[in-house]
């Protein structure tokens, strides 16, 4: 919890018995590697705040391909937050990419802090500015070779390379995962 307490702190300042208010609308989530936090055609109904494990954003194409459009590490926020927000069905799902422990606030509790901390709006909307930052600066540039795209990917992920499958990495990148083994054996 002292994760989520040292996060908010960093975006605002509340006092000692508002980050026990907080604390007091969380639980826990013990998700496992595969399983999903959202699923598109579904209202989205919790925020969450990873403490372990990678998550990802993925959705299908129009030709039922799997695409991953971000990934999501330990101490950021987890929500298709528009969706959230406007109480409308996701299009992408939030599945996860390792075992993962995820800090959870319902809908209402979100809201309900909104309606008790003065403040907390501030501090919410930068949090998921930060969320949506997250989930769109890091997608590969197409325009680029595969191996460029590679290399990126391991600069803004570093720790994710070898624990996350290459089944999703290859997705986030845009190449099979055969061209993938072959880049990542070209560059060792």
């Amino acid at each position: 919890m002292q994760e989520l307490t040292d996060y908010i702190l960093q975006i605002g300042n509340i006092n000692k018995q508002q980050i026990e208010l907080v604390e007091s609308k969380t639980a826990i989530l013990d998700l496992k590697k595969d399983a999903y936090f959202s699923e598109a055609g579904l209202i989205p109904k919790r925020v969450g705040f990873v403490l372990e494990g990678v998550m990802r954003g993925c959705y299908y194409n129009n030709k039922g391909e799997e695409i991953t459009r971000c990934f999501i590490g330990k101490g950021n926020l987890v929500v298709d937050y528009p969706n959230f927000e406007a109480n409308t069905a996701s299009s992408e799902y939030l599945q996860a990419c390792t075992d993962c422990k995820i800090i959870v606030f319902s809908k209402t509790d979100w809201e309900e802090l909104s309606n008790t901390i003065v403040g907390w709006d501030v501090i919410k909307n930068k949090m998921v500015q930060q969320c949506l930052y997250q989930k769109s600066r890091k997608s590969p540039v197409i325009s680029q070779d595969a191996t460029t795209r590679y290399l990126a990917f391991l600069k803004n992920y570093p720790s994710f390379a070898n624990r996350i499958p290459l089944a999703y990495i290859a997705s986030f990148l845009g190449v099979t995962q055969q061209s993938l083994s072959r880049i990542r054996k070209n560059i060792r």
